[in-house]
């Protein structure tokens, strides 16, 4: 190509596109490519009920989101009122992201790869954590398994739930079988 600018296809959506896809329409039976369930979209959730105390806390919270993700994260405020913890209509309570495309991609390659194995005593990820609509819930404990995070500059450990939507799944095996195609290690059933 000369002079033409050309976008970087993440690593996994090509994998997807060449090989996953097609293994997945055998394994399957599907007719169309079309049909195959894919990744929709990646949503990452943190609660940080703290912030009633201390607002800094989810600004803290907010900027470590936005290092893992690469994206700014949005404020989640408290549809109702809870009294018993002292929360009140319309407090900030926590942080979300949701990605697409290419930097979903990334990310799950990243924590599949990267982040994952670095979870002490690390056997598998649950695989019983699917919805009925085929989406997986992944939650993790503490957001220093990311490399880009640095260990001495976090004041308290923050876990994140991790949801993945996918799209035309029918049953949580084709959604259960398409993450582990993408290298999800999931844990065996004893």
């Amino acid at each position: 190509m000369s002079g033409a600018y050309r976008e970087m296809i993440p690593r996994l959506l090509e994998r997807y596109r060449n090989e996953i896809a097609l293994q997945m329409m055998e394994k399957f039976n599907l007719k169309n490519r079309f049909a195959v369930p894919r990744l929709e979209k990646i949503v990452i959730n943190m609660g940080v009920g703290e912030a009633l105390q201390d607002v800094k806390i989810l600004d803290k919270a907010m900027e470590e989101l936005a290092i893992i993700t690469g994206q700014k994260p949005i404020t989640r405020r408290a549809k109702v009122a809870i009294s018993n913890f002292k929360i009140k209509k319309g407090n900030p309570i926590g942080c979300k992201v949701t990605l697409r495309k290419a930097k979903m991609y990334e990310f799950i390659d990243r924590l599949i790869a990267i982040a994952l194995p670095r979870i002490r005593d690390f056997r598998g990820v649950s695989s019983d954590s699917f919805d009925k609509a085929g989406n997986y819930t992944l939650g993790i404990t503490e957001q220093n398994i990311f490399p880009e995070i640095e260990y001495d500059k976090i004041t308290r450990t923050q876990g994140m739930d991790i949801v993945f939507v996918i799209k035309n799944s029918k049953t949580k095996e084709q959604s259960r079988e398409l993450l582990r195609l993408f290298g999800m290690p999931f844990r065996e059933k004893e």
